[in-house]
């Protein structure tokens, strides 16, 4: 690999895609390079309109999910992150996506890649496990994914936010962080190759991104710089390679991102998988063989010890009579994320006292943020009537962090009412204990929400053990209790 990647790049002050479980989606912190690399590709498919296959939809292709904190993280006997920790990189997460929906519009395509002639020196769908990230050093989710000729497996983060999917990749040449996998070694790939500066998927970089490509002039290759808000960021060589969803699924010529200064809190994972709604995503890539559609279940830190947890790319089974949908809302600023419409919360069965309107804003479903937030007006209400319910029966205790209801107890431990979230359509998700509280520490639990945004996002905590599926070509998001294997 050259030694001569650009150096001159300017970093968008907003989130690639949205940083992200296990599968990313940390809050990163670091000089300029953010990389996701081990997505699935098929070939042409960077190229494709989303939702136009070219052949019959194959049966899903499934992987096992954990959480980062879970007893299966190849290091779960070590130090992880401290919740504190995931906490602030939440709050990194939402700002970033907060400016980014606020301030997205007008963006135009980017031109051809700038030059830089300074150098840095030095018919089945598929289906894998999917993993708490707090393991990896993640507040999020991850899954193994193979890369290369022979495949090398690699932990990358899940993330719903994220378009471009990017790993860490040897020499690094400026910066790599900790991992628990040997670090990608492109030159013991026999397929790995480079993309160039006039190639299609290198001019789609700023729609992935929001930061423009670069071009290394001594070489023609292009750059990508992916960036998210916090001073985290990878940047590198766009590259594909030969893509390893299983055993006996697998994909060439998939693109992603080859980093080769990757700074920021991105725990110890490889790297990204974007899911996101754009052409050089995992999801995209993957559409024209398996459908454009996707779902997961993401278990709790405790059930990863177990597995449990899984994501599926593929249309099938999406329409299963199980799934309650809600209409996916397409905001023409960013065409890339999530967005549905939460019109309720109702405790024990009684809607908190809110008019309908107090829910109108952008709301947003993210695999990679790990609290729920809602408009001022909502949580307080809903903050209100759960602590008139719960606090003849225990103790509050004090705030940790941007929680500011909390209990003496373990969210085990403690019965608490039901709490319903309604969206478009009569979909929900009927939360109990493990979905509404979040344990900080030995002694204390606290409710999993919180305000101050301008934005609504349904965390991951919320979603764990439901079966969520994004059937982006039908335009709608499923939930199921019970999702969880």
């Amino acid at each position: 690999m050259s030694t001569t990647l650009a150096q001159s790049y300017q970093l968008s002050p907003f989130l690639e895609e949205s940083p992200g479980v296990s599968v990313c989606v940390f809050g990163f912190m670091g000089p300029l390079w953010f990389f996701l690399s081990c997505l699935l590709v098929v070939t042409g498919a960077a190229s494709l309109p989303p939702g136009k296959e070219l052949e019959p939809e194959l049966s899903p292709v499934y992987f096992d999910v954990h959480h980062g904190h879970g007893s299966l993280s190849p290091d779960a006997g070590e130090s992880a992150v401290s919740f504190l920790d995931v906490l602030a990189h939440d709050e990194n997460r939402i700002r970033v996506l907060t400016r980014r929906i606020a301030h997205s519009k007008g963006r135009k395509s980017a031109p051809a890649a700038r030059n830089s002639t300074r150098g840095l020196v030095g018919p089945q769908a598929v289906s894998t496990p999917v993993s708490s990230g707090l393991s990896i050093g993640s507040g999020n989710y991850y899954v193994k994914v193979g890369l290369g000729s022979p495949a090398k497996y690699y932990s990358l983060i899940l993330d719903t936010g994220s378009s471009l999917s990017w790993l860490q990749c040897e020499p690094c040449i400026i910066s790599c962080h900790a991992q628990v996998d040997p670090i990608f070694n492109p030159s013991a790939s026999k397929t790995y190759k480079t993309l160039s500066c006039s190639t299609s998927q290198c001019l789609n970089l700023k729609e992935a991104t929001l930061n423009e490509p670069l071009c290394e002039s001594q070489t023609g290759k292009c750059i990508y710089t992916a960036s998210y808000g916090d001073s985290s960021f990878s940047i590198g060589y766009l590259s594909q390679d030969f893509l390893s969803l299983s055993p006996s699924e697998s994909f060439p010529n998939f693109i992603y991102g080859c980093g080769q200064d990757n700074e920021g809190l991105f725990g110890r994972s490889a790297g990204i998988i974007g899911l996101a709604r754009q052409k050089l995503s995992l999801l995209s890539q993957l559409s024209p063989r398996y459908g454009y559609a996707f779902y997961y279940c993401l278990p709790t830190a405790t059930s990863s010890s177990s597995g449990g947890g899984y994501l599926a790319i593929g249309k099938a089974s999406v329409s299963a009579s199980a799934y309650k949908f809600t209409p996916m809302i397409t905001n023409p600023s960013v065409q890339s994320l999530y967005f549905l419409r939460l019109v309720g919360i109702t405790i024990s069965g009684k809607a908190i006292g809110v008019s309908a309107g107090a829910y109108n804003v952008p709301t947003i479903i993210d695999s990679g943020t790990v609290i729920t937030r809602l408009p001022d007006s909502v949580y307080a209400a809903l903050k209100q009537a759960f602590v008139k319910v719960i606090s003849a029966k225990y103790s509050q205790a004090a705030s940790y962090s941007i929680l500011d209801t909390c209990f003496k107890g373990r969210a085990k431990g403690l019965s608490v009412p039901q709490i319903r979230m309604v969206f478009q359509g009569g979909a929900d998700l009927a939360l109990n204990s493990l979905n509404i509280l979040v344990d900080v520490d030995g002694g204390r639990t606290c409710l999993a929400f919180t305000g101050g945004s301008r934005i609504a996002i349904i965390g991951n905590h919320q979603q764990q053990t439901f079966s969520i599926a994004y059937d982006v070509s039908n335009s709608r998001i499923g939930f199921a209790a019970g999702g969880c294997r």
